[in-house]
């Protein structure tokens, strides 16, 4: 039923300056691997095989990474390190990549409606390169929400609990329990105050959304600095509708921060690289 995953790419990556002069972020490695390259894997596991890039200026090397490179490919043909590209050819065989340019940055919801010509009328999933999430014992956490949207066939955001001086940094919602990790969203707020949170369940980068979503971002006018925030647009939908929001299982680093950055590589360098 979900075919498709949008992957807003377009940002600038200003916290990991100087390295992302000319480098886009989402292609800064976890060791051997890009961060987008997690995520497109994530997606790809969840059975959506349609990859839409929303990208900018001086994004081209992600467009790069997912095709092939012939002269290199050449190269190494006969040796042991044709084995490093396994797990990439893999995803290029298999998946149908698309891109699109956000010519202006507006904010997160207005990188996705972009995308909406690439998508159409239909359901589709959303993934934040910035976090990393690993299942670990689990499925992907877009697969276990992808089970979930068959359910309940609705629009799913992905929350954990973040301890409440961080809430600011988050969109948080508040929410009737369905189940100890299922909530109907009643109220979403961007980036509150820790005294005006609803609760500390913040949104992560995960979503699945149903298409008049894309109705709701264009009637949703632009909010700080002149950005379209995702968070109002989906708010409209749990109040005209229903929204869920799900505590997903397994672990999530926001690799959009430094100390995140490395917390991942470490992790992914003992417990991924090295079980190899």
């Amino acid at each position: 039923m979900i075919r498709k995953c949008l992957f807003p790419v377009a940002g600038y990556g200003t916290r990991f300056l100087p390295a992302t002069k000319s480098m886009p972020k989402e292609m800064l490695p976890i060791v051997n691997k890009p961060l987008v390259q997690y995520g497109v894997e994530e997606a790809v596991e969840a059975g959506l095989e349609n990859i839409t890039f929303v990208t900018g200026r001086g994004k081209r090397s992600i467009a790069d990474h997912f095709d092939i490179s012939y002269e290199l490919e050449h190269q190494i043909a006969g040796t042991a390190k044709e084995e490093y590209l396994t797990g990439i050819r893999s995803i290029i065989d298999k998946v149908n990549f698309s891109f699109t340019r956000q010519h202006e940055m507006k904010g997160l919801g207005h990188a996705i409606l972009t995308g909406e010509p690439l998508i159409g009328d239909e359901a589709f999933g959303v993934v934040l390169a910035d976090d990393l999430c690993i299942g670990g014992e689990y499925d992907g956490v877009m697969a276990q929400m992808v089970k979930l949207f068959k359910q309940f066939r609705c629009s799913i955001v992905a929350i954990q609990e973040v301890p409440e001086d961080e809430v600011h940094k988050y969109g948080v919602i508040a929410g009737e329990s369905i189940s100890d990790d299922i909530f109907r969203v009643t109220n979403m707020v961007e980036k509150p105050k820790k005294e005006d949170a609803p609760s500390n369940l913040a949104i992560i980068g995960r979503y699945i959304l149903t298409p008049d979503i894309f109705e709701k971002i264009r009637e949703t006018p632009p909010g700080a600095n002149g950005e379209v925030q995702i968070t109002d647009a989906i708010l409209r939908q749990a109040q005209e509708g229903c929204v869920l929001a799900y505590k997903f299982k397994g672990r999530r680093f926001d690799c959009g921060s430094v100390d995140g950055f490395v917390e991942a590589t470490n992790y992914c360098y003992e417990n991924i690289y090295k079980a190899k």
